[in-house]
């Protein structure tokens, strides 16, 4: 009997005053006067991997890192990849290319100090590389990065670039786009690699999603979360009606389904399972 498909697993290191459906009530500069919370979620990950025996990719705030680098460091002890998230958590589509390019460029060199690692990945906050910011491939290839995974090939009203391939593809620079996983039906692309559906929706319905991304399309899927939602205890604020829901619904499941979800499928770094394509 095969082995099961190694599944990329990532992690998108980053504080809940970080995230951007809550920007209007955390302004940048008003970032170090809040509580953080990130570095005792990502240390309750790294004990939830270890017990599985898993492997993640944790792309990374550069802001974080820096003022957190043994974080950085036990990410990288436990056998993770230490990936980019950008520096700031600027969106691609919200920057010109030369300030994108300078971000990005910073996050690589403060991530490689701390860990001590080549870093060969990175991923646009919410997923804003599409059609209208193609050049942003550009940079991350001129950054020294070997792949991307900032396309989500979905419709969403934040985000997406729903004609996007579905797995993996080299571009002309030679860059690897890594897509997050999506299940075809009905002639359209569904969200099937985590985020708030995982939150949102039953269990069950993520794991037929992977089993169906593994069996039928006889793939690796490539999953994703954030620190702060295994975090139901984290401050909250009266954002509008939307992004409230998106942000905080079933904080309290997460854990538990990630749980299930480590003990359902095997998990791996994203560099390790996208080996051949990146």
């Amino acid at each position: 009997m095969p082995a099961p498909i190694a599944n990329a697993l990532t992690i998108d290191v980053e504080d809940y005053f970080q995230v951007s459906a809550l920007a209007a009530h955390f302004p940048r500069e008003q970032w170090d006067a809040q509580p953080c919370r990130v570095e005792r979620n990502v240390d309750r990950i790294l004990d939830l991997l270890a017990r599985h025996d898993a492997r993640a990719t944790f792309f990374t705030l550069g802001w974080v890192a820096e003022r957190y680098p043994q974080l950085v460091r036990r990410i990288a002890a436990g056998g993770h990849e230490v990936a980019s998230h950008g520096y700031a958590h600027e969106r691609a589509s919200a920057q010109t290319p030369e300030v994108f390019l300078a971000d990005i460029r910073l996050a690589k060199a403060v991530l490689e100090d701390i860990s001590g690692q080549p870093v060969s990945g990175y991923r646009a906050p919410s997923f804003s590389i599409g059609a209208g910011n193609p050049w942003a491939h550009d940079c991350i290839a001129e950054a020294g990065y070997r792949y991307s995974s900032s396309v989500y090939p979905v419709r969403h009203d934040h985000y997406g670039m729903p004609d996007a391939p579905r797995f993996p593809w080299r571009l002309d620079n030679g860059l690897v786009e890594i897509p997050v996983s999506t299940v075809r039906w009905l002639g359209r692309n569904w969200p099937a690699g985590g985020g708030g559906w995982f939150r949102l929706l039953p269990y069950a319905l993520s794991r037929w999603q992977i089993a169906r991304v593994n069996r039928a399309d006889r793939r690796p899927a490539i999953f994703y979360f954030h620190p702060w939602e295994v975090d139901p205890e984290q401050p909250r604020v009266r954002a509008e009606a939307r992004a409230r829901f998106r942000h905080y619904v079933n904080l309290r499941r997460t854990e538990g389904r990630l749980a299930r979800l480590l003990a359902d499928f095997r998990w791996e770094r994203a560099d390790v399972v996208f080996r051949d394509a990146a």
